[in-house]
């Protein structure tokens, strides 16, 4: 689509205004966006300035002086970067700023555990993880309610589903 404005080159700001039920749309190019007063008084929304938010919305684990303070050994990563950026830099990050993240994450996702899909070749241990949870689940609710035969089979069932991380911490 091109700018409505010099209609030369690609628009790439996209403006909607919606004023007593009437909608406007006005596509600009990033030169031509420049030049009107109505857009350049917004201020620039990004990803990051919205995590941000998050983390200040997250209460009072994410607002701890000390959890600033923390960086990574890894990375080198500071908390107070990532709050900036909204990025980690390896995975170590999320174990050491696991006070201030895991507020933001529950905030923002409703839970601090992936229940998403997971790759087929890689997420044997995840899958296996998943089928254990659930059956110790279904174990407590057999149980519950007094089905003992159904609980003793689910009971059969995640002994041989731990078997091989038994036997792996053993030996």
């Amino acid at each position: 689509m091109l700018c409505q404005e010099c209609k030369q080159r690609q628009a790439t700001v996209h403006m909607t205004k919606i004023i007593k039920n009437e909608k406007t749309e006005r596509h600009f190019c990033e030169d031509c966006a420049k030049q009107h007063e109505d857009l350049t008084d917004m201020a620039a929304f990004s990803v990051n300035s919205l995590i941000a938010s998050f983390m200040d919305m997250a209460g009072p684990h994410a607002a701890l002086p000390e959890t600033s303070r923390v960086h990574c050994p890894t990375c080198d990563m500071e908390y107070s970067h990532f709050k900036k950026s909204g990025l980690l830099g390896c995975k170590e990050c999320y174990k050491r700023f696991e006070k201030g993240l895991y507020p933001v994450l529950r905030k923002i996702q409703g839970r601090t555990e992936h229940s998403g899909k997971v790759p087929k070749r890689s997420g044997t241990v995840i899958l296996l993880q998943k089928q254990i949870k659930t059956l110790k689940q279904d174990l407590k609710h057999a149980v519950q309610t007094e089905a003992f035969e159904e609980a003793a089979r689910i009971r059969d069932q995640l002994k041989e589903l731990e078997k091989p991380r038994q036997e792996e911490r053993e030996g």
